[in-house]
């Protein structure tokens, strides 16, 4: 007996051996190549990027995978318990692998060879994460092996906590949900806390295979597979029978994720992605978690945009109707041929209709894809008349059928019901015709103190492109260029008073290029004209004479300090904005004119946000202690924060661009913003051939900057300008914007002097005299203190009547030749040139 129990003792000690042996075997084996699993330690799962609007709203969500990353402490312990029962009950004892398990994996996995059935695993949640993050989902013993060597790394490398919470937020669980608290969200719309036991155990249940427990179209099997799981947590200890029988029989209730409400506006939105995906890259972007706060005002965001829809439509209804966008083939059943057909990009917010009836005079009967009948009154027809290229239109309709015919698919918009409509008469629906305009634009809306983005627009609508035309399109300012000219006058001894000729001129450019004649809108001269009449009536020619006398290389410098452009050619006719530029960067120029002088960097980001809670960006970067981390209350003292934007243009001179550019909402080319009754600066812009309409402007507080025109360049038409394509929708954001603040006036710069003048003629003002303005002079330079500054038509001898020694009429040279070959010639005769 004794031989027999030391022969067994011995056999066991050799087998301990061996079997050690064997392990390190393996070990040294299967864990010299291994990925590096150290890494889990500081691991972060793949989450969502949000952006939020200035309200706090959600603007826009980024991720690979819909994950939510929840800390372990903040599981519920339901939930904890579920997956434990479910996936590894003894998790918080094995060291990593269950032996036990593998021994019962093995034996079935030998009859289930001779069944030729797939092999089975007994991985443990340690195991899980081995496989998740550091290998491949490869079905093999080698595989198997390597998760092993990996999972007992694990557990001496991190807690159990941190395991199960690696866990419980990488796992996919199906309906695009990575980890437990988005599988809560998209299967119950719930959070974590608020989940039933019966759901924690049916989230437990989907780790294996989701999509064979499909809760609605495999719901025996989900429920069953749910209650498996609730039986085990019994089993477990961790619920009571009475609470097992109650989770067992509830129904498996799936309920659709609430739609969050989200700020609608997908160019600006797309403009953050970009500059998140400039700042920190894109596996930041789309993995990182990062928090941002966006600058866009939700209220002025959906102003600006319908503003811009509304001037796009209204100036494309101006240029008749192109036609239906598509016809059906045959009537016999045009309720299921309407289906079949798509919205065309830009159309979603309306509705696809077919004609059915356009030979009554009174209006045209369609058709809705819901079957029902409607009608679009005579009057919304109007409108309509035919396109023809170049622009023109055809002549007016006299009866629907003039604009539309049987079977015509079109567009359409339901009209307000009409009150006063009597309730005992049921008249079909009212629809109006509609159309997705050719023309596009982009408009810009920022706060001129800080250069923060309140709203931006990049075209009609976002489907249609995602090329955004206020970010992205290089166009020509045309005449909104003009203030900037002005500006390098008035800091080169100009005065708004100054009298500059608007006479023919010409300019020869050199290298056989053909003389160059600038001319005014209106094809007229107007002799000799103060220079703030120059920026109100748009003076091409003054503007010319202007610059060329000061120096394009002086406008060169006033342009790219405002950002207008990186670097300018000092070409003459880029003077009358013949340059390329966005309209961000117009509006940004126009927004510092407004805040006198002071340099703003135009942003769309407030504040970004790691996964941790740490700010890793913000935009307004001055020094105030007492505004951050500290709680508000209404007693305290409003911090004094100093003011660190660079001054880059004499505060005085700015001041009085910004009176002239007044008067032009008062007096010139954006009169009709004068019935608004608010005080409103800015300047149209139109290019030639009427390519592109432009309008900047802005109030005290507010800049808004916009562009209409095609994507390919060519006319919008015949006597459309800025003035008629541009200025309406900077006047409809205006009206809605300021509707309910305070009306408060332009800040006046310090070392201004306030003089009456005649706005006509720049001269003093006479008792009585009519119309009488406040004109702004820089001290010692107005019309009483000398003789007045005037540019004659030799358009680059300036001169002063008394100080500057000027020559007499008879003197003064008709030709002045400066070299390089450029020659510029003035007309005169007499007088102020």
């Amino acid at each position: 007996m004794v031989r027999l129990f030391a022969g067994l003792f011995t056999l066991f000690t050799i087998g301990v051996l061996a079997g050690t042996a064997g392990f390190f075997w393996l070990i040294s084996s299967y864990g010299g190549d291994l990925p590096d699993h150290q890494y889990l330690a500081e691991y972060e799962p793949p989450t969502v990027t949000r952006i939020h609007a200035g309200d706090g709203r959600l603007l826009a969500e980024y991720a690979r995978e819909r994950r939510v990353f929840v800390p372990i402490a903040a599981i519920p312990q339901r939930v904890i318990n579920a997956f434990l029962s479910a996936e590894d009950k003894g998790f918080y004892s094995h060291p990593g692998l269950d032996v036990l398990g593998i021994g019962r994996a093995v034996l079935t996995n030998i009859r289930n060879l001779q069944n030729d059935r797939r092999p089975v695993g007994a991985s443990t949640i340690t195991q899980q994460v081995a496989k998740n993050f550091l290998l491949s989902n490869e079905v093999s013993i080698t595989r198997k092996l390597k998760e092993a060597v990996l999972a007992i790394r694990i557990e001496g490398a991190l807690s159990k906590d941190r395991i199960l919470e690696l866990y419980l937020n990488e796992i996919f669980l199906g309906y695009r949900s990575y980890g437990v608290a988005a599988a809560a969200l998209n299967y119950f719309n719930k959070a974590l806390a608020e989940l039933t036991l019966a759901e924690a155990a049916y989230l437990a249940a989907l780790p294996k295979a989701p999509n064979n427990y499909h809760p609605i179209r495999r719901t025996e099997a989900a429920i069953a597979r749910r209650n498996w799981v609730i039986g085990r947590m019994l089993e477990d200890g961790h619920i009571a029978p009475d609470v097992a029988r109650a989770a067992m029989g509830a129904p498996l209730e799936v309920r659709r994720r609430d739609a969050t409400e989200i700020v609608e506006a997908e160019y600006f939105a797309e403009e953050v992605r970009r500059e998140l995906e400039r700042m920190y890259g894109e596996e930041a972007l789309y993995e990182g978690g990062l928090s941002v706060r966006a600058t866009v005002d939700p209220r002025l965001q959906a102003i600006a945009t319908e503003a811009l829809r509304d001037g796009l439509m209204t100036y494309d209804r101006r240029h008749g109707w192109r036609g239906p966008i598509a016809r059906l083939r045959s009537m016999d059943d045009w309720r299921a041929a309407l289906t079949r057909i798509l919205p065309p990009a830009g159309g979603e917010a309306w509705q696809l209709a077919v004609v059915l009836d356009a030979s009554q005079r009174a209006g045209a009967e369609i058709g809705l894809v819901d079957g029902s009948r409607a009608v679009i009154p005579f009057d919304e027809l109007k409108w309509a008349r035919r396109w023809i290229k170049g622009q023109r239109i055809g002549r007016q309709p006299q009866r629907p059928a003039d604009v539309l015919a049987r079977a015509d698919v079109v567009l359409v918009e339901p009209l307000p019901v009409d009150a006063e409509a009597s309730a005992d008469t049921v008249d079909p629906a009212r629809f109006a015709l509609r159309q997705i305009p050719a023309v596009q634009g982009g408009l810009v809306a920022m706060d001129v103190h800080t250069g923060r983005v309140l709203a931006m627009s990049g075209g009609f609508a976002a489907s249609m492109s995602q090329f955004n035309r206020a970010t992205q399109a290089l166009r020509q300012p045309g005449s909104s260029f003009k203030p900037f000219v002005y500006l390098a006058a008035l800091d080169n001894g100009f005065t708004p008073s100054s009298l500059v000729m608007d006479a023919p001129f010409e300019y020869d450019p050199g290298f056989g290029q053909p003389m160059w004649r600038p001319q005014n809108y209106s094809h007229e001269f107007y002799g000799p004209t103060p220079l703030r009449v120059g920026i109100e009536k748009s003076r091409n020619v003054m503007t010319v004479r202007l610059a060329h006398y000061i120096g394009m290389d002086k406008v060169k410098t006033i342009a790219e300090t405002f950002g207008i452009f990186d670097v300018m050619p000092p070409f003459l006719p880029l003077s009358l904005g013949a340059g390329e530029t966005t309209v961000l960067r117009m509006t940004t120029a126009y927004a510092m004119l407004a805040n006198g002088g002071k340099r703003i960097q135009p942003s769309f980001i407030d504040h970004v946000q790691d996964r941790h809670g740490r700010t890793i960006f913000r935009h307004d970067t001055r020094p105030c202690p007492l505004c951050r981390g500290l709680p508000w209350t209404a007693d305290m003292r409003v911090p004094d924060v100093p003011d660190t934007r660079e001054t880059i243009a004499d505060p005085r001179t700015v001041y009085q661009i910004v009176s002239i550019l007044e008067g032009v909402t008062q007096r010139g080319t954006a009169v009709r913003l004068r019935s608004l009754n608010r005080p409103l600066a800015g300047k149209t812009g139109t290019t030639n051939e009427s390519r592109d309409t432009w309008f900047m402007g802005f109030s005290p507080d507010l800049a808004v900057g916009l562009y209409i025109g095609f994507d390919q360049p060519e006319p919008l038409g015949r006597r459309e300008t800025g003035s008629s394509v541009a200025l309406p929708v900077f006047k409809q954001v205006m009206e809605q914007a300021l509707a309910g603040e305070p009306t408060k006036p332009f800040r006046v710069a310090k070392g201004v002097s306030l003089v009456r003048v005649n706005p006509k003629t720049g001269a003093l003002a006479e008792p009585g005299e009519t119309p009488v303005i406040w004109e702004a002079f820089l001290p010692g330079t107005d019309p009483g203190s000398g003789d007045r500054f005037v540019l004659d038509g030799s358009a680059n001898t300036a001169y002063d009547d008394t100080t500057w020694g000027a020559p007499s009429v008879a003197e003064r040279p008709r030709t002045d030749r400066s070299g390089g070959g450029a020659s510029v010639t003035g007309f005169g005769t007499g007088g102020l040139y």
